[in-house]
């Protein structure tokens, strides 16, 4: 019986792979230099907050149990802004707080981004990622662009290809 608490869970491990793919896919150098989210901290939250937003979009159209790995992707998002907090030195007293802050920036992107993305609204996902990621009224047309053909892509994948191989992620340099 004491041997059961040092197995791994199946489902745990394919939800850390899962958001490991997703984390790594909003570090792509391109993301940076070519259409030029700021390699800030800042800039780092907005473009994975992107990718998390798009992956989570995509899960939300699929069948079940597809609900349960959306939620388990969301918590390992937390989860790790919540241990980033604590090795960036803030204290146990201070992370609720700034988790809650996290987490209203989150949500408040996602709900920005959700509706051009439904209509396939180029200018209007510009507006709302310029605004969020770059912090100005000048529309971030090639990131909407990007954001856009991700959002295409996720379409044609169902829940085992997502768990499986892992969302693929166009390539930043083709919106420049």
């Amino acid at each position: 019986m004491i041997f059961s608490l040092f197995r791994k869970d199946p489902r745990r491990t394919t939800i850390a792979t899962l958001y490991e793919r997703i984390a790594t896919a909003s570090r792509t150098p391109g993301l940076y230099a070519v259409l030029g989210i700021p390699d800030t901290l800042e800039g780092r939250f907005e473009a994975l907050s992107l990718h998390m937003v798009l992956a989570l979009r995509a899960l939300r159209e699929l069948p079940d149990p597809a609900y349960e790995v959306a939620k388990d992707l969301t918590d390992a998002f937390f989860q790790d802004m919540d241990a980033s907090l604590r090795e960036m030195g803030v204290g146990d007293t201070v992370v609720p707080k700034r988790m809650k802050k996290v987490a209203e920036s989150f949500y408040g992107r996602a709900h920005a981004y959700d509706a051009p993305l439904n209509g396939g609204d180029e200018a209007g996902l510009a507006l709302a990622l310029g605004r969020n990621v770059y912090g100005r009224e000048a529309p971030a047309t090639s990131l909407a662009r990007y954001a856009l053909a991700a959002d295409r892509g996720f379409k044609t994948l169902n829940l085992d290809t997502i768990l499986g191989t892992g969302p693929v992620f166009p390539g930043p340099e083709t919106f420049a």
